[in-house]
């Protein structure tokens, strides 16, 4: 995957997580740090082995 690809799953796994996760932690412009990090390693790395796996 390119950067800019993985940029994008970081991001929208960093909302994901949050809204899984809550907002609990410290916060940086408006979003808690340490769930929108755990979200967005994880689907970094789902979609990383998705595309892995295609290729």
């Amino acid at each position: 995957m390119g950067w800019i690809a993985n940029i994008i799953a970081g991001i929208v796994g960093s909302f994901i997580g949050e809204g899984i996760l809550g907002s609990w932690g410290p916060q940086l412009a408006g979003m808690a740090i340490v769930p929108s990090l755990i979200g967005a390693i994880v689907l970094v790395l789902i979609v990383s082995f998705v595309v892995r796996k295609k290729a």
